[in-house]
C-alpha cells in the first residue's frame, strides 16, 4: 500500500501507546484515554496512520 502522503512503498507497522487528553474546560477532572493502536509508518517522509478499537472510540465519544 502507498504512502498517502507521498506515494512511498516504503511503510511498516509499530504498536503504541497513545494517551489522548480531552480537550475543554470541563473535561478537566476526565483521566486522559490511553489506547493500544498499531501505527503505520512511511520510513520516506514520517506520515502516520492508526485506528482506534471501537470501544476506544467509544470511551472518546462519550468524553466530547
Amino acid at each position: 500500500m502507498a504512502c498517502k502522503s507521498c506515494g512511498s512503498d516504503s511503510q511498516s507497522e509499530f504498536g503504541a501507546e497513545i494517551n489522548i487528553h480531552i480537550p475543554r474546560l470541563k473535561a478537566l477532572d476526565m483521566p486522559a484515554v490511553l489506547v493500544f493502536p498499531k501505527l503505520v509508518v512511511c520510513l520516506h517522509c514520517g506520515f502516520t496512520e492508526f485506528t482506534l478499537l471501537e470501544s476506544e472510540l467509544r470511551v472518546l465519544a462519550q468524553a466530547v
